[in-house]
């Protein structure tokens, strides 16, 4: 009895990775809801008379949506991708990562597509993350942070009850 259940757990171990998934299913953002919340985040900062740029990424960091207020800079669409990054990287809104790894903002601020400033924050659904929006071109992160959170906020019914 003893050599079978030696055999069993042996056979287990061998045999574990033959059962392992093979294919992984995951979520993951839709192009109109990123083409929502991007907008969304454009119309709520020219309620306040910013002229701003949203990105959306999904859950990897690649682009889905990119939208630029017709008199927003070019640059801010760049700046904006680069905080949605830095959410994807730390699963956190970027100023709060800003916040607690002040230590090492300067090297990162030099990685290619990211910066550590506020503005960035993650989109969840039904709790699981799936993507992240960033801001860019109001005066100070943190209007860009809450331009981005209300657009989040324009589709959050359609995001918890996401399947």
């Amino acid at each position: 009895m003893k050599k079978s259940k030696v055999l069993g757990l042996f056979l287990y171990v061998i045999m574990g990775h033959a059962f392992a998934n093979d294919v992984i299913t995951t979520k993951n953002i839709g192009l109109g809801l990123a083409n929502d919340i991007a907008i969304a985040s454009i119309q709520a900062c020219q309620k306040q008379g910013y002229q701003v740029s949203a990105v959306v990424v999904d859950r990897n960091g690649v682009l889905r949506s990119a939208m630029r207020d017709d008199l927003a800079p070019r640059f801010t669409l760049q700046i904006a991708q680069e905080k949605a990054n830095m959410v994807v990287m730390s699963g956190i809104k970027s100023g709060e990562f800003r916040q607690l790894r002040a230590d090492i903002r300067p090297e990162l601020n030099h990685i290619d597509g990211l910066i550590v400033m506020e503005g960035g924050i993650p989109i969840k659904a039904a709790g699981v993350k799936i993507g992240a929006v960033g801001v860019s071109g109001a005066p100070g992160g943190d209007k860009d942070e809450v331009c981005a959170l209300k657009g989040v906020m324009s589709v959050q019914e359609r995001l918890d009850f996401a399947e």
